[in-house]
């Protein structure tokens, strides 16, 4: 028990002391970085599947 109360208080002091949290404006910039390259992967997906999906059409097709 003593265990993890130590731990507890260990990670509660890191948490408080040592860790270095982001302003609002960096936590907004990589947000928008996120959405950003989410997007961007969303299309990409998008548009190779419209490919798999005409490629498979035809070769079914046939």
């Amino acid at each position: 028990m003593e265990n993890i109360r130590l731990y507890l208080k260990e990670s509660y002091n890191e948490l408080i002391h040592h860790v270095t949290w982001p302003t609002w404006p960096e936590l907004f910039s990589s947000a928008k970085l996120v959405i950003i390259a989410t997007v961007i992967f969303a299309v990409v997906i998008f548009l190779i599947d419209l490919v798999s999906k005409s490629l498979t059409t035809t070769l079914y097709s046939l």
